[in-house]
C-alpha cells in the first residue's frame, strides 16, 4: 500500500498562499448549510435515541425507500431485482465489491487513468489491475476487450462514465452498451461508479449502464457528496438481490452500518426540500468555475496545456508537452505555492511516464482559480 498522493498533496495545501488545484471536494458555497443545521436540530430534539442507536446494516429504511423512488423516477436505475444499500461514502462501495466478488489475486478491469481512492482500495484486497486507455468519449472499447481476452481470472470492470476521474471524459451510450455486451458475454460484473453524474453542466445526459441491465451484472454507485455534503459520508449502492445477501455481510464486517444520524438528515432533506432545484442551483456554481478555470487555461497557457473540456464533475485531466518532465513541473509549481495532482498517481502503475496532471476548478475561489493558472503559465516558461 502507498499514501494516496492526492491527500499527501492536501497536506501542503494548508500552508499560507496556496492555491489548491489538487483538492476534490465539492464548492463549499453549494453546501445547503442552513438546511442541515435546521435538519440536524429537528432530529436530536423530537427523538435524539432514534439517531444514536445502533442501525440496520443495509441502511436506515426510510432512506433507502427514498433513493429507491428518485433513481427509480429519474434515472430507471432500479430494477424489481435489486435492492438498495446505504453506505459510508462511495469508496465503500469499491470495498464491499472487492470483498464480495473477487479473491486475493484476482484481476480488476479498470480505466487508466481512473481514480486513485479506488485503485487503492482494489490493491488493499491483493487484486491485480488491468488498465484499458481512455478515448474523448471513455473506454477504449477494442483495447477493453483485448484486456478482458488477456485476464481470465478478471471479476468485474470498473467505470466511472460521467465527467471521469481524473480524466473529465464521459462514456458515450454506444461504448456503454458495447461494455453491457462484453461483460455479460464474459460471465463479467460491471461496477458503475457515478458520484458526479448529477453536476452535469452542458450536453445531455446519458442513460446509464445500469438502466441497461437485464442480467443482474450491474452494480451501481452514488453519493451525496457532491450534492449535500461529503463530510456526512453517505452514499448509496444499487445492487441485484442475488449479491444483496454477500454485501450485508460484508458491510457488517467493515463498519457495521452508516451513520444513523447522517442518514436520517439525507431522508429528511428530501421529506422537507426540493433536491432536484437544490442540483440545479448548484450546477450554476461548477458551470461558472468550470467554465472560468477553461477560459483561463486558454487564455494563459494555450500551446502548453492540452485537454478536453468535460461537461460536468469537478475536474480537468491537462497534458504537459511531451517534453515536460510532469514531476518537475509539480514541484516548480508547489514551489510557486499552486498544488496540483501527478497524473501517474492516477495509472495502475504509478512507475510510468506520464504527461498529465489533475485540476481541480471547484474548490479554489475565482480569484485563485484565475492567479493559479497565470502562475502555471509563468511557470511554463522555464520548461519552453
Amino acid at each position: 500500500m502507498k499514501p494516496s498522493a492526492t491527500r499527501e498533496i492536501l497536506k501542503v495545501t494548508s500552508q499560507p498562499d496556496m492555491i489548491a488545484f489538487a483538492g476534490g471536494s465539492p464548492a463549499v458555497e453549494a453546501f445547503p448549510t442552513n438546511e442541515v443545521t435546521k435538519l440536524s436540530n429537528e432530529i436530536l430534539t423530537e427523538n435524539p435515541v432514534s439517531a444514536l442507536v445502533y442501525g440496520v446494516s443495509e441502511g436506515y429504511q426510510p432512506l433507502r425507500d427514498t433513493v429507491k423512488a428518485w433513481l427509480s423516477e429519474r434515472e430507471g436505475v432500479i430494477g424489481a431485482d435489486d435492492e438498495v444499500m446505504i453506505t459510508s461514502g462511495g469508496t465503500q462501495v469499491m470495498d464491499l465489491c472487492a470483498r464480495v466478488l473477487c479473491s486475493e489475486g484476482d484481476t480488476v478491469i479498470c480505466e487508466e487513468p481512473s481514480f486513485v481512492g479506488s485503485l487503492n482500495c482494489f490493491r488493499s484486497h491483493g487484486l491485480k489491475l488491468a488498465g484499458v486507455p481512455i478515448d474523448d468519449d471513455g473506454m477504449n472499447i477494442d483495447a477493453l476487450r483485448e484486456v478482458v481476452k488477456a485476464n481470465s481470472d478478471a471479476k468485474f470492470i470498473y467505470t466511472i462514465p460521467n465527467f471521469q476521474n481524473p480524466g473529465g471524459t464521459t462514456l458515450s451510450l454506444e461504448k456503454r452498451r458495447a461494455m453491457y455486451e462484453i461483460a455479460r458475454e464474459n460471465d463479467l460484473v460491471i461496477v458503475e461508479d457515478n458520484p458526479y453524474g448529477k453536476l452535469r453542466v452542458a450536453g445531455e445526459d446519458v442513460p446509464s449502464i445500469k438502466s441497461m441491465d437485464s442480467e443482474g451484472i450491474v452494480v451501481y454507485a452514488g453519493s451525496f457528496s457532491k450534492i449535500l455534503a461529503p463530510g456526512i459520508r453517505v452514499a448509496y449502492a444499487v445492487i441485484p438481490d442475488r449479491m444483496m445477501a454477500a454485501f450485508t455481510i460484508a458491510k457488517q464486517v467493515s463498519d457495521v452500518h452508516t451513520g444513523v444520524l447522517n442518514q436520517m438528515i439525507v431522508s429528511r432533506w428530501f421529506d422537507e426540500y426540493d433536491v432536484d432545484a437544490h442540483i440545479e442551483s448548484i450546477k450554476g456554481v461548477y458551470r461558472r468555475k468550470l467554465n472560468l478555470m477553461c477560459d483561463c487555461l486558454d487564455k494563459y497557457c494555450d500551446g502548453f496545456i492540452n485537454y478536453v473540456r468535460p461537461e460536468g464533475g469537478l475536474f480537468i485531466w491537462a497534458k504537459l508537452p511531451d517534453n515536460v518532465n510532469m514531476m518537475d513541473y509539480v514541484k516548480r509549481l508547489l514551489e510557486n505555492k499552486v498544488a496540483v495532482v501527478p497524473g501517474n498517481s492516477f495509472m495502475t502503475d504509478d512507475t510510468k511516464e506520464c504527461h498529465y496532471i489533475r485540476l481541480n476548478f471547484s474548490t479554489p475561489s475565482d480569484e485563485n482559480i484565475e492567479k493559479g493558472v497565470r502562475i502555471m503559465s509563468e511557470v511554463a516558461k522555464e520548461f519552453k
